[in-house]
């Protein structure tokens, strides 16, 4: 008898989170599942791990190709008990999400989601994160988990290269206009801090703002595809070394280092 794909999920909203009932849907019938997902909302977390901290791990269900838990940790720490603890080979391939909010540009940095998806990657697993550009706990996942389902198909199909995940982005629209390869596009977030004051008359800050895209007009980017009505995929690599900067730097080389003449 052949195996069934194994197929690990994991999010960042929380295991209870409407996300990833709609990834679960989908993907059942392409293998067998196993999602170790964190207890509650994660998000923002990146590659966290929990270091300081034991982590609690519950069953809550166990029926044929379905397997759920929830976990007290993070993301990360998500993977990394799934692979080293629960699960008794290597999964076919990681899924992560559907997150509730885009994870674009330079989202991919802060995104719990794409933290999951990393960690995969690290473990030679083929793994995608997907996200949806609708921040509401009650947003319409029916479209995304389609596509989740579409893109989760090619890569156990095909595979990624190695050191490659994949982060999906699909927009919060009536009509998908299909899917577009792109780049990550450059922006930041700008005007971050809302300032107040708690109930001793002490300032406090709110994590606000907006994002900036600083090349609108760029066509293969994943703002782009998104403000255009495309779902965005950017191979996404866990290598950052900038190998251009290596280069220019190489005169930085030498040997031995005598006392610099400003600490004198």
């Amino acid at each position: 008898m052949i195996n069934r794909p194994l197929i690990l999920v994991t999010n960042d909203d929380g295991v209870q989170s409407k996300g990833i009932s709609s990834l679960i849907r989908v993907l059942c019938p392409l293998g067998d599942v196993v999602v170790v997902a964190p207890d509650g909302g994660r998000s923002g977390m990146s590659s966290a791990i929990s270091s300081k901290l034991p982590i609690w791990l519950n069953l809550l269900k166990k029926e044929e190709g379905l397997t759920v838990y929830s976990c007290s940790g993070t993301p990360v720490d998500c993977v990394k008990l799934a692979v080293n603890e629960i699960l008794d080979r290597k999964p076919d391939i990681l899924v992560s999400g559907i997150n509730h909010g885009s994870n674009s540009s330079i989202c991919v940095l802060y995104s719990g989601t794409m933290g999951a998806a990393l960690e995969g990657t690290i473990f030679g697993i083929p793994s995608v994160g997907v996200s949806l550009t609708d921040h509401s706990s009650d947003a319409d996942f029916s479209d995304v988990a389609k596509y989740a389902a579409v893109i989760t198909s090619k890569v156990l199909d095909e595979g990624l290269p190695q050191g490659v995940c994949l982060n999906v982005n699909v927009p919060d629209v009536k009509l998908v206009k299909g899917i577009k390869v792109c780049r990550q596009a450059k922006g930041l977030w700008v005007k971050e801090f809302m300032k107040s004051k708690d109930a001793l008359d002490n300032d406090i800050y709110w994590l606000t703002g907006y994002f900036q895209n600083e090349e609108p007009e760029s066509e293969d980017t994943d703002e782009w595809a998104l403000s255009h009505g495309y779902v965005s995929v950017v191979p996404t690599q866990i290598d950052m070394t900038a190998y251009e900067a290596v280069k220019n730097l190489k005169n930085w080389e030498v040997q031995t280092i005598s006392e610099p003449s400003f600490l004198n």
